[in-house]
């Protein structure tokens, strides 16, 4: 015979299959700073602490032209050179998991 559910055994169902998604959960992260005035370094993750080994990094001029198309290497980081024009770094893991940095916010050498 099967017992139905108390509607307390119910509810505790319940809040536990919605902390267990919220611990799932993980945030994309993305760090990017110059190492001189010529060359950039920009770092991916996420906020589990796990890397991003081969996520998509692009640098992508104002005009939506991909100046520089990369993956994140085996160590979640990628160094490329400065673009001569305006630019954003566009990190994306996928829906819901893209970062855009602005060249005005990438840390100049030594900060």
């Amino acid at each position: 015979m099967i017992k139905p559910i108390r509607p307390l055994h119910a509810a505790l169902l319940f809040l536990c299959a919605g902390f267990s998604a919220n611990v799932l959960a993980h945030n994309p992260m993305c760090e990017c700073k110059a190492i001189d005035a010529e060359q950039i370094k920009c770092t991916g993750g996420f906020s589990d602490g796990s890397g991003a080994p081969g996520v998509t990094l692009d640098v992508i001029g104002y005009d939506e032209t991909i100046l520089v198309p990369g993956k994140l290497g085996a160590d979640s980081t990628l160094t490329f050179k400065k673009p001569g024009a305006e630019f954003y770094v566009l990190f994306d893991a996928g829906p819901g998991h893209v970062v855009e940095i602005d060249q005005a916010d990438i840390e100049a050498p030594g900060t």
